[in-house]
């Protein structure tokens, strides 16, 4: 008889690791990075999430930055065209793999929750016979953007007017009958689904998944995205409803789907992937120790969740730019700071291009965080290097917290130059 040997719980700092090496922010890009590095980044978080504010890089490409390092911007626009990724609504506006887009389409009944697919269904319901007449222009046109729909103001009006249309494009970017086939300066290129994801899956309209089984490779997708997770952050990844509970998992952990995790100070246990079960072990011994320090955007996966990134870093974060300006503590834009597996602080930065300055507004350090000049070469390289990479080499640094912080920094930035 086989006695199961009861495992010590991986430690708080581990579970941090083995987090950091799912989402490919551990350690540091060993050589400059290739366009095939991107695609392998976005497969390994799953989702890139879309923004367009772009007070420093818009987050799409910042977040491959974190990952990557250096990289032509213009290859996210190239693997968007080359059909390797695909856009969608899962988290929010994300790009996803083009792998998986049978799987994203069978689960869409799993995300009619989401505001956008809410909103595309209204918009279906009441302009129903319009979207039809926009699919079938678009099928003897070809591609459009919203922008070819404009009209100058007092004239056209109608079938053509602006707004109408820039809500007929959506809710059919939504519902699946448009695809993004390209991005210019940033703005959607819409075509029919047939001539998008038709070119690399000729099958795609008879591929399908069972809708109860594309919720369940979702759920494994998004506990390999994490590295190790408690039951109540797994459905949030792909904004799937319920939150899951632990007896959910039950049936997922007996086949060996999953693994179930004790962690040091974890009131419920995580959940680990199984094709990260080396991983693991190297975490159970101790042996992961994350060696990366960077920027993060304040849509980077790792804060995508205020709770989640809590339990894991004891970092309270909230994305401001939404909060009025009284309200505000920190800034606008302001970009966690990653060091060497923790979080350690944030910065408030704008890339002014026109004169090549990076101006960081304010650098604020947690609490209890040690103030040393090691600390403070960590931090000026990754604002050098992300400075660099912006075009705007230029450092100026406003106030810190600590106040002496402020000229520690600014040495170890004179070093890095």
């Amino acid at each position: 008889m086989t006695v199961a040997v009861a495992l010590p719980p991986l430690p708080p700092a581990q579970a941090r690791a083995l987090h950091l090496a799912a989402q490919g922010l551990a350690t540091r890009p060993r050589r400059r990075a290739g366009k095939a590095d991107l695609l392998a980044a976005i497969a390994r978080m799953q989702l890139l999430q879309i923004d367009t504010i772009h007070v420093v890089a818009r987050s799409p490409y910042l977040v491959l930055f974190s990952r990557v390092g250096d990289y032509p911007a213009a290859w996210l626009e190239e693997l968007l065209a080359q059909r390797d990724i695909f856009e969608l609504w899962a988290h929010e506006a994300c790009f996803a793999p083009i792998a998986d887009y049978t799987l994203m389409r069978s689960a869409i009944e799993h995300r009619d929750h989401h505001w956008a697919i809410r909103s595309a269904r209204r918009t279906h319901e009441a302009h129903g016979a319009d979207i039809a007449g926009l699919l079938d222009h678009v099928r003897s046109h070809g591609a459009v953007k919203a922008a070819d729909f404009e009209r100058e103001a007092g004239t056209g009006g109608g079938w053509w007017e602006w707004k109408n249309e820039k809500r007929w494009l959506e809710a059919a970017f939504a519902l699946g009958g448009l695809m993004v086939t390209r991005r210019e300066n940033f703005h959607r290129v819409y075509d029919l689904a047939e001539r998008v994801v038709g070119q690399v899956q000729p099958d795609w309209e008879r591929a399908s998944l069972d809708t109860a089984l594309a919720r369940r490779e979702l759920l494994l997708k998004s506990v390999r995205a994490l590295g190790i997770t408690q039951a109540r952050w797994i459905a949030d990844y792909y904004r799937l409803r319920p939150r899951l509970r632990d007896a959910d998992l039950d049936g997922l952990v007996e086949e060996g789907a999953l693994l179930r995790v004790e962690v040091k100070g974890w009131q419920a246990p995580g959940y680990v992937h199984p094709d990260l079960a080396p991983q693991l072990a190297l975490a159970r011994a101790g042996k992961l120790r994350p060696s990366h320090t960077t920027l993060l955007s304040p849509f980077d996966p790792v804060v995508w969740d205020r709770e989640r990134v809590s339990e894991f870093f004891g970092f309270d974060y909230t994305l401001e730019c939404y909060t009025p300006e009284p309200k505000r503590r920190y800034g606008y834009f302001v970009l966690p700071i990653l060091v060497r597996g923790r979080l350690v602080g944030r910065l408030d930065a704008k890339a002014h291009r026109r004169d090549g300055t990076f101006e960081v507004k304010a650098l604020y350090l947690e609490e209890g965080v040690v103030a040393d000049d090691a600390l403070a070469a960590d931090i000026a390289r990754a604002i050098d290097n992300c400075a660099r990479w912006h075009g705007t080499p230029r450092v100026t640094l406003g106030r810190c917290r600590p106040a002496s912080f402020a000229r520690m920094v600014k040495t170890q930035l004179a070093a890095v130059r």
